[in-house]
Parts: structure tokens; sequence; C-alpha cells
């Protein structure tokens, strides 16, 4: 029996097929399974202006497999233009929105599978979630990746014009020069063209085994997107036929692969808070821990933008993710024995994949660092763990020692940096920007791209309660939990308090005694960050920490 034969078998169900009749569909249609196509188009995000045409190829693959394709939208932001302003905070909590929309739909219109069409950072996880919870045959395709932008003769991408503003900052390029970089950075639609959240998220998606080989990295503007989405719409109806469910290929073993893709290719830090909420919603555990376990003993294979000079459509034209998992096969870091949406085990669809150039992904005996992408650390400012890109840190910042300059905002902290308030070794601490405290965990892309920018990303670290952009590089070390809003030992730190960090140990520690710290702690009050925002108001009660990947309280 199929979900979709509670709303349409039998006499008692006249009225619910009249409804349906209404829209222009047939008896024989209306006994089709019912596919919902979760369109996430809208004409802001660059990466989900070109969703429609990839819906509607989705949308044939299902009708000529015989399931009857149910149209519906989800809501995104675009996290670039929502940098930097209020409208950050409201782009982690689109996540949850958008994972609860697609069960209201699906739930209420007794859909039979679904198909994800997605592409940005925060709606990639949420349908993925949205998929987990419902533990009905789905499956993810992306719109895919954005050409990088050329200028002069060097591949630049939204990272570029972040760091440029910090270049006229400093005077080092002129405003006809920051335009020329701000018109040719994006020269397409599609996920901006580093290995951001974006691109990683949708690597990770194949990783995980639940989407189609090729989904994290053929550009959006290809015309084997399309045919890939054509085939993501046939494949559905195999999985809805053999009934593979979600929570078949959402394994333990399945996040084990893709936390290892995710060290060598040296994506986002986001992916700390995205897949441990997808895995919780599939029900595995995936701590901060297992992601620290992975990623030392995973080499890093592939320099990617921003902290290496390559483009997704480099990985792409090197053979992609599947060249990745194969080159990772060879030390017994992946998992083949274990199902994907192909129908078939990873191990098999390995068997014919070939690494097509091996410096964009390096032999495992050359790799371009020896352990994974990400590190995280701990100490008494982060009890529950930190994390940073250590892969995008420059090799005289993973140790450092500084005072710390202490900011209770973004704005604040922003304005102190393009005011050249910042002195070369300072560690600047933005705290109350948790997911509590911002409320929303904002992603501060802009004050490490003017850092960057000024030339003082190699003598400057930051550490936050809140989160970086995947387009972040230095010594960015944000998740730090508990966050200051909770009562976390952040929120202590003082004006000029050194700070200590060694990224190869580990360690984030205040240099100040216990006492101190106790003294510090009974005398503490929060800092009250108003936000007259009702919808932000809820999150904030409900929401965990960036250690357990900002998931709702059970």
């Amino acid at each position: 029996m199929m979900k979709s034969d509670n709303a349409k078998k039998g006499p008692e169900r006249a009225p619910h097929r009249s409804l349906m009749k209404a829209g222009g569909y047939t008896d024989w249609e209306i006994e089709r399974p019912w596919i919902g196509v979760v369109n996430a188009y809208n004409s802001i995000i660059p990466g989900h202006t070109h969703l429609n045409r990839i819906t509607e190829a989705v949308k044939s693959g299902v009708y000529a497999s015989g399931g009857l394709p149910l149209e519906f939208p989800v809501i995104g932001i675009c996290d670039g233009i929502a940098m930097n302003h209020e409208g950050m905070k409201f782009s982690l909590p689109s996540r949850e929105l958008i994972m609860d929309s697609i069960e209201v739909m699906a739930r209420g219109h007794a859909l039979d599978a679904l198909v994800l069409v997605t592409n940005c950072d925060k709606i990639i996880p949420g349908m993925a979630m949205a998929a987990a919870m419902l533990n009905i045959p789905a499956i993810i395709i992306s719109g895919g990746p954005m050409l990088a932008g050329i200028h002069g003769k060097r591949d630049i991408d939204l990272s570029t014009v972040f760091e440029a503003v910090g270049r006229r900052v400093v005077g080092t390029i002129s405003e006809e020069e920051l335009k020329e970089v701000e018109n040719c950075a994006c020269p397409t639609c599609g996920s901006c063209s580093g290995m951001f959240t974006a691109n990683t998220m949708n690597c990770m998606m194949e990783a995980l085994g639940f989407a189609l080989p090729g989904n994290g990295t053929i550009p959006a503007v290809f015309a084997e997107r399309e045919r890939l989405a054509k085939d993501a719409g046939r494949k559905i109806m195999y999985l809805v036929e053999n009934n593979i469910k979600p929570r078949d290929i959402l394994t333990k073993k399945a996040f084990e692969n893709a936390v290892a893709v995710d060290m060598a290719l040296g994506g986002s830090t986001n992916t700390a808070l995205h897949l441990p909420a997808i895995a919780h919603m599939a029900g595995v555990d995936l701590t901060l821990e297992k992601l620290d376990e992975i990623s030392k003993k995973t080499p890093h294979l592939c320099s990617m933008s921003p902290g290496g000079p390559y483009h997704i459509q480099d990985l792409y034209f090197a053979g992609g993710v599947q060249a990745v998992m194969k080159r990772l096969s060879g030390n017994g870091l992946i998992h083949m024995d274990i199902p994907t949406v192909t129908g078939e085990s990873v191990g098999t669809n390995l068997e014919k994949i070939r690494v097509k150039d091996d410096e964009i992904i390096r032999p495992l005996n050359n790799p371009y660092h020896e352990t994974g992408g990400i590190a995280v650390l701990k100490g008494n400012i982060a009890i529950e763990g930190s994390v940073v890109k250590q892969t995008a840190v420059a090799p005289e910042m993973l140790v450092h020692k500084g005072p710390a300059r202490v900011f209770n905002s973004e704005e604040d902290a922003s304005r102190a940096i393009l005011g050249k308030d910042i002195r070369e070794g300072d560690v600047i601490v933005i705290r109350y920007e948790g997911p509590k405290g911002g409320p929303g965990m904002r992603e501060m892309l802009s004050p490490t791209s003017s850092l960057a920018g000024m030339g003082m990303d190699k003598t400057v670290a930051l550490i936050t309660d809140g989160r970086f952009s995947g387009a972040t590089k230095g010594a960015a070390i944000g998740h730090v939990s508990p966050e200051a809003a909770a009562g976390g030992d952040i929120a202590l730190i003082e004006e000029g308090d050194i700070i200590e960090i060694n990224i190869p140990a580990g360690k984030l520690n205040v240099l100040i005694s216990e006492e101190e710290l106790s003294r510090r702690r009974s005398v503490w009050e929060p800092y009250q960050n108003n936000m007259e925002s009702p919808f932000l108001t809820r999150y904030r009660e409900f929401v965990t920490s960036g250690a357990r990947g900002a998931v709702f309280k059970d």
C-alpha cells in the first residue's frame, strides 16, 4: 500500500480525487505514486535562479518512469546577500523552518516519496533533515556550482570580493579595481564556486550516497546537470518500487564516509553543524569528537578555494567526489559495502572511477596536508569544543598567543577592523553571536575577509561562538561551545587577557587561573542582545549548542 492511497483510494475519497482532477490530473495519473518535487527556486539566490529548469527535468524523469510529480516550494536565504547585517540572523534558523515545511507538505498530502531540488547553504541540510525525519523514499539533486570568475589571468570567486573590500580599506586597490572584481567574480548561476558551505554540502550528499554521482561537482550551466536531474527523477521511482528509504542509506558508516571526504576536500566548517544535524534526524550520533578522529587519519588531498587555488569546476574535471572517494578507499578510509541511491553499493559505484588529475586530487602518499581540513579545539573557553578550517590557516598561525580584543557583536568587531584599530598579534573575540545569543549563529565572512584583504590573516586570530562562512580563511575559530549567552566561559574573557591557540594540539585557552574564572563567573551578567522578531525569539528558546549541530531540543 502506498501512502497516497490514504488520499485517493475508495469511494470515500471521491472528494479528494475531484480536487486532484481540478488540477488537471486524470484517473490514471492519480493512480500513480505521488512524488513530491521540492523546488527551492527563488529569484534572489544565484544558486537557485535556475532551479525551475532543474525541477522540470526532474519531473520529466518522474513522469516517464510512472510517477506523478507534484511540485511545491520552500524558502531559502542567500548567505552572501544576508552577510554582515541582521539578515544573517535568519539563515541558520531557516534550516529548521525548511525541514518543518517539507514535513507539513509531505504528510499533509500523503506523498509517497520526495525529490529534493536544492543548491545552497541551509537549504541542502534542511531538505536532508526532512527526508531523514520522514523516512519515505527520497533523493537529493542540486543545481550545481557556479563557474569561477576570471580577473586578469586569475580565477576568482565571491571570497575574492570580500577580501577586496579589505584591500580597498588599506589602499592596495582602487575603487575602480574593486568594481572590476565585483563585476566578474560571479559570472554564472550556481552555488559560489569555491569549496564553501553550499558546494561542501552538495559534495556531502553525494558522499553519503544520498545523491547521484556528479551531484557535487557538475557545473550549473552544463547540460549534464539537466541530464542528472532527469536521472534523479527516474531513480526515485526505483527507490519507491524497492522501498529504499533514507535511513537505509544514512547510516553511521555513510556519515563516516562523508566526514572522510569532507576532510580530504578541506570543506566548510559548517559541516560540523549540518552533518551532525542530519545524522540526528536519521537516528545516528555524530559528535565533534568523531569528526576530529576521522580528520586526524584522513589526508587533505584537494587544495580548494578559499584555502587553495582550485575551484569546483577543476574538481569536476579531475573526477569529482567519486574520484576522491576512490582515492581514499585505497587507504581503507571509505566503507565500500553500504547502499546508495544508485541502487548499488559504494564499492560498485567506484569500480570504474579513476582520478584524472593528480594535482587537483593528490595521491595518498603526497597530500597537501597529512591530516584533514577541520580540527576540533577544546580548552577552558571551549569545554564542549570549537572548530577551525585548519587547512586554510597560515602555518605561522597554527600556534599563536596574543591579547584578547573583545566584542559583543559582529558589527562592533567589523568597525574596529575597518577602523584599523586591530594590531598584529591580537586575538579578536566575538561573542553573543551563537545560536541563542545572536540569535541565529551568524556567519561572519566580512571580518575575516577584511583581515585577509588587509594582510592581517597571518598575524591576527579570531574566535567566536558564532560561525564562519565556508569562504573564510585564516585563524578563524568558530562554534565555541558553550556559547556566551548560555553562560559559556567565552563570556568571561576581558580585554587584554592572553589567549593561547594550538591547532595541532587541539587546544584553545585563556591564560588565567580557574580561581579568576570562578570570580568572574560569580559576577557575570549576560549581555542583552535584543531582537524584535517573534520567529527568532521562539528559535532562541528551542535551539541547542553549536557542538550539537544547533538542532532543536528533543
